[in-house]
């Protein structure tokens, strides 16, 4: 290897178009811009969403629903998953260790998804009707 043999590798430079330097270039007058209107001119342009003086489309459909900040704090867990924990006592701690709800999650609910063979003891976990009533057949209980 000679110090007049290093270059970069392929692709790590491009070439750098310069507008505006003569006829010659293929790239002088009008310098690619076309001719006339405000996207030919210096500091031309408009804002994002800008439909030239038409309503814009973020304007024209209407306003619709709402999405609860606090959701992200709010966890399901099924039936099913909790079949596949090893664990008597189940709290919110011991889902989020096993990965079933989310680091953020303060308020955990069991949703009747699935069946439960085995008897869970639920501290600080809320349950559905149906839930409750599945978990309290296997022998279970909710606190």
């Amino acid at each position: 290897m000679e110090l007049n043999g290093i270059k970069p590798a392929d692709g790590a430079k491009h070439y750098k178009r310069r507008v505006g330097r003569g006829i010659g270039s293929g790239l002088g007058k009008t310098a690619g811009r076309g001719h006339k209107g405000q996207k030919s001119r210096a500091g031309g342009y408009h804002k994002v969403g800008f439909e030239g003086g038409q309503m814009p489309m973020q304007r024209r459909l209407p306003k619709r629903g709402f999405k609860s900040a606090l959701l992200k704090f709010n966890a399901e867990v099924t039936l099913s998953a909790l079949n596949l924990l090893d664990v008597a006592d189940i709290d919110v701690l011991v889902l989020k260790q096993a990965g079933l709800v989310g680091e953020l999650a303060k308020v955990v609910k069991i949703i009747k998804t699935g069946e439960v063979t085995k008897a869970f003891k639920l501290n600080g976990v809320g349950a559905t009707a149906a839930a409750k009533l599945a978990i309290e057949a296997a022998g279970g209980s909710v606190a």
